[in-house]
């Protein structure tokens, strides 16, 4: 890949992960949570997340998605639905207290974790947009594997660094979340933000 093209995608790739989304909505949502520590953990689970995505696209199995309506379908209800549970759960949670914010543990981790990896891999319309987005930027004349390792570190690097730099500010606004109120309004704006993303994908056509 030549240098120009890479900067070229590393625009891109910046301008993609700022678009609002569902990683950055729960990496918000957990920094106000858990705390920046725990948060990287569901930031690495976007990052896994999103390089399956690539290796996906990249040996062509998104086309997959395009041409079998069965597929898409199927792919696109199992996304939406985990939003939608993802928004539920936000609803109901109490709100932010020092005791809750601080709770230890590998399950968390590994819970966390699971969250980030789903939300990346559960959008069928982020499959497609890789899938069509990728090809400009691949050369067939070089190593695929390079490539791959070129592309995919590229994208999730940025990723992970806006996850972070979400969750930290949210974890800083931790004490103003914990207020009974404000902690209410903003687990019920989180659910709804997440159950509002799930409905717009159950409705997404190809």
């Amino acid at each position: 890949m030549a240098l120009e093209t890479w900067l070229i995608y590393v625009v891109a790739s910046v301008a993609l992960c700022f678009t609002p989304g569902p990683n950055s909505l729960l990496a918000l949502s957990h920094g106000a949570s858990h705390g920046l520590r725990k948060s990287i953990f569901t930031s690495l689970g976007g990052v896994f997340g999103f390089a399956l995505v690539i290796a996906i696209c990249m040996a062509g199995l998104g086309a997959l998605l395009t041409t079998s309506a069965l597929t898409f379908t199927t792919v696109k209800w199992i996304g939406a639905g985990y939003l939608v549970y993802l928004g539920i759960v936000a609803w109901r949670a109490p709100p932010l207290t020092v005791a809750n914010k601080k709770q230890h543990g590998p399950t968390k981790r590994r819970r966390v974790f699971v969250q980030g990896f789903m939300a990346a891999t559960s959008n069928p319309k982020g499959i497609i947009f890789f899938a069509a987005f990728l090809p400009q930027f691949i050369d067939p004349e070089r190593s695929q594997l390079l490539q791959f390792f070129i592309l995919a570190g590229t994208f999730v690097s940025i990723e992970f660094i806006l996850e972070l730099s979400l969750a930290g500010s949210a974890s800083r606004l931790a004490p103003w979340l914990g207020k009974a109120g404000v902690g209410r309004w903003f687990n019920r704006i989180t659910g709804a933000s997440f159950i509002g993303i799930g409905g717009l994908l159950a409705a997404a056509n190809r």
